[in-house]
């Protein structure tokens, strides 16, 4: 079974919104480069880039939150012993 990649904002890698950051997980990409990339291209007035961050930010649904989920109702217990 193999999992649909599916590109939303990143939880991990996020600076103001996790667009740059979810762009960079999708594509395998180092976020510092995309980021770099994207400021570059901000500053030309062809496409205003605060205006597609924004938009970005809108469509791309934030990627899920991590639960852990306990099988039987029971925990495991994640605390260092005191020995």
């Amino acid at each position: 079974m193999t999992h649909k990649k599916q590109l939303t904002r990143s939880r991990n890698n996020r600076m103001v919104g996790g667009v740059i950051g979810g762009i960079s997980e999708y594509f395998g990409w180092d976020a510092t480069i995309v980021r770099v990339i994207y400021v570059i291209l901000s500053i030309f007035p062809v496409i205003p880039g605060i205006a597609l961050y924004i938009l970005a930010w809108i469509i791309i649904p934030d990627s899920p939150r991590r639960t852990h989920r306990y099988t039987h109702g029971s925990r495991k217990d994640i605390t260092p012993d005191d020995n």
